[in-house]
């Protein structure tokens, strides 16, 4: 990952020219807009000037050695862009923000539904002094409907989707998953129809509006539960680390520590027979087929646990490993932060904040050629580039005719 450098993105990054404004806090809008930055768009990020982003306070709290703090989770996500501080309940900033918008490609936006709308910033002010915007809001359960006022974070939406019915141990209580999939999946579709719309605005010359809802967005990706729902007319159920229709496909505890296997085919099977030291299981008829296999996977469960068991996680990989078996330990996230892998694939870079310190960061995780990820702005300071941003992008209109 390359080191920061403070310069403006190289004109050979994807997304170079794109200009997108940012009025986003905590997760789902600032990481669709680190998205769009990371590969080049020029992001503005509008906070109040009264704190900012709320994320601005959260830990871990990084100190410099005058003991000036920047919050290391805000850093995350707001790498590569640029802030200005704006008041939108004051009329005559909202004036001097309307100026920006009528030279933006893009306005990323998650505040609840109609907070922008009632203060004149709402998508059909904006297209009549910008008709090819395109206006993206990120909200709980969308811009319609009967929840549509309803608050949302992303532990309620892992609720009220089914996600968490289907997280945690078989006889065990519903589990939120330990990272905020709503927030983050949300801000992965936002990003992705952003550009998709940026494009149809390029040919046509007209922008659209982007509904874009946490709730919709786990749904989109609960693709084989709600498929198995309609389906059978069942809904699916928890089972830990177990798959409802694969089988050996979970977690074993070994000697030391929890590794997982996942045989989802006839030729693993057989490999994970070998390997366990039962041949005969790979005729057994309770195990002959796949579907066999996951109707029977608690007996099947029963007679590997104890196997496995009795040596360390890191012998059975080997052997797994050696045979095609696709297998991984249990690792928390020191142990993959320092694995050899994820090092030599280069996601691990650096980025300095603007107090001075210097912290690792996870950088963009998807490789292209002829384009480089690098951080090529700090996260900001509140309002860092008040005065830089309506020069630049106001730039032309004060130019002498």
């Amino acid at each position: 990952m390359g080191q920061e450098k403070d310069i403006a993105p190289l004109t050979g990054a994807p997304l170079a020219g794109l200009k997108v404004i940012e009025i986003g806090q905590i997760a789902a809008g600032p990481f669709a807009g680190m998205l769009l930055a990371d590969l080049g768009a020029d992001v503005v990020k509008v906070e109040h000037p009264q704190g900012g982003d709320g994320m601005r306070g959260w830990p871990p709290l990084l100190a410099n050695e005058d003991g000036e703090v920047y919050s290391g989770n805000f850093a995350s996500l707001n790498r590569n862009k640029r802030s200005i501080a704006i008041d939108l309940k004051d009329p005559q900033q909202r004036e001097r923000l309307k100026q920006l918008c009528a030279k933006a490609d893009v306005l990323l936006e998650n505040y609840r539904p109609g907070v922008l709308r009632r203060l004149g910033l709402g998508y059909d002010d904006l297209r009549e002094i910008n008709p090819r915007l395109v206006y993206c809001s990120i909200s709980g359960y969308g811009q319609t409907g009967p929840y549509a006022q309803k608050g949302a974070f992303d532990v309620t939406i892992q609720a009220i989707s089914g996600l968490m019915s289907v997280t945690g141990e078989e006889e065990g209580p519903p589990v939120k998953c330990g990272v905020p999939v709503a927030d983050f999946v949300a801000g992965l579709y936002a990003a992705y129809t952003i550009v998709a719309a940026v494009r149809q605005a390029e040919r046509s010359g007209q922008g659209t509006y982007i509904d874009c809802s946490m709730l919709g967005s786990l749904l989109g990706i609960s693709a084989l539960q709600t498929s198995e729902y309609y389906g059978t007319g069942r809904a699916p159920r928890r089972l830990g680390t177990a798959h409802p229709r694969n089988a050996p496909y979970q977690g074993y505890m070994a000697k030391d520590r929890m590794f997982v296997l996942a045989a989802g085919n006839d030729k693993l099977w057989r490999s994970v027979c070998e390997v366990a030291g039962r041949p005969e299981l790979i005729d057994d008829e309770r195990f002959a087929t796949q579907v066999a296999r996951a109707k029977n996977q608690k007996e099947l469960t029963a007679i590997l646990q104890p196997i496995f068991a009795t040596r360390t996680a890191d012998e059975w990989l080997r052997e797994l490993d050696e045979r095609g078996v696709p297998c991984a330990p249990v690792n928390d996230f020191h142990d993959i932060l320092h694995d050899p892998h994820v090092l030599g694939m280069g996601l691990i870079g650096e980025v300095r904040l603007p107090n001075g310190v210097t912290t690792p960061n996870v950088g963009f995780p998807v490789l292209m050629r002829h384009f480089t990820f690098s951080v090529y702005r700090h996260p900001p300071k509140l309002g860092e580039h008040q005065e830089e941003v309506f020069r630049d992008w106001l730039a032309q209109d004060a130019a002498p005719v």
